[in-house]
C-alpha cells in the first residue's frame, strides 16, 4: 500500500480566521498533517488552542479560510455543500461531548436512524444495528429509551449510530467529557478496542491527558499552530 492511499486527511497550512468587528482573530494558523488510515488520534490543547476549530474543519462542519483540506484525497474546499454531505455522511461518524439522542425512540431505533437516512435495505439496516450494538456491550439494551440508560450506556449508544454506516473515520469531540472517570475510563477502552480490533480511524479531541494516552499518534496545539506530533504515543493504562 502506498502512501497515498493511506491518507484519509491532509490538512495543507489551513489558517481559519474569524472576523470580531474590524479585528481579525486568527484561530488556526498555518495548519499542516496527515491523518493515516487505522491511526487512533488524540488532539489536545488548552482552551483557545484551536481543537475545536480543527475539528470542526476536519469534521467538514467548517471551511478554511485559507489553505486545503484533503478529504479521502478530494480537496473539500472545492466540492459543493450536497457532495460534500454526502461524502462527509459516508466517510466519518461523529460522537459528541453530549450524546445527542433522540429522547422518545430506543436505543435501537437511535442506532439505526442513519442507515434509514442512507435509504439502506431494512432486512440489512436492522441486522447492521444489532451486531454494532453486541460490538458495543449493548445488544440487551435496544429497547430501552435514552433516559432508561446510564450516561455511560448512552455514549455507547452514541458510539454505535456512529459506526452505523461503517464510516473510515470516527470523530470525538470531548468524549467522555460529561462523564464521571470511571464511565469515562470505559468508554477510552471501547474506542482503543475499535481501533485495535476493528482497524477504525479515531480521531479524537480531549483536554485531558490521561484519556489521550490511549492514542498511538498525539498532535499538541498552541495559539491555533501545531507545536508537536508524537507518534506511537501509546503506554500502558
Amino acid at each position: 500500500m502506498t502512501k497515498q492511499e493511506t491518507v484519509l486527511l491532509h490538512l495543507e497550512d489551513v489558517w481559519k480566521i474569524y472576523k470580531m468587528g474590524e479585528v481579525e482573530v486568527p484561530a488556526l494558523r498555518g495548519v499542516t498533517v496527515e491523518i493515516k488510515k487505522g491511526d487512533f488520534v488524540a488532539i489536545i490543547g488548552a482552551s483557545g488552542s484551536g481543537k475545536s476549530t480543527m475539528m470542526n474543519l476536519i469534521g467538514c462542519l467548517d471551511a478554511p479560510s485559507k489553505g486545503k483540506i484533503f478529504l479521502k484525497g478530494q480537496d473539500i474546499t472545492k466540492m459543493s455543500e450536497s457532495n460534500l454531505a454526502t461524502l462527509r455522511g459516508q466517510t466519518i461518524g461523529f460522537i459528541f461531548q453530549q450524546f445527542n439522542l433522540i429522547p422518545s425512540i430506543t436505543a435501537f431505533n437511535n442506532v439505526l436512524l442513519p442507515l434509514e437516512f442512507l435509504e439502506v435495505d431494512d432486512k440489512i439496516a436492522i441486522e447492521r444495528t444489532r451486531t454494532i450494538l453486541k460490538l458495543v456491550g449493548l445488544d440487551d439494551k435496544g429497547h430501552h429509551l435514552p433516559t432508561q440508560l446510564s450516561g455511560g450506556q448512552q455514549q455507547r449508544v452514541s458510539i454505535a449510530r456512529s459506526l452505523a454506516s461503517n464510516p473510515d473515520i470516527i470523530l470525538a469531540d470531548e468524549p467522555t467529557g460529561a462523564l464521571d472517570s470511571v464511565t469515562g475510563k470505559k468508554i477510552l477502552e471501547l474506542f482503543h478496542k475499535l481501533w485495535k480490533e476493528e482497524g477504525k480511524t479515531i480521531i479524537m479531541v480531549t483536554h485531558d491527558l490521561n484519556l489521550a494516552k490511549y492514542a498511538h499518534t498525539l498532535i499538541e496545539l498552541k495559539d491555533g499552530q501545531i507545536i508537536s506530533i508524537n507518534k506511537n504515543f501509546e503506554v500502558e493504562k
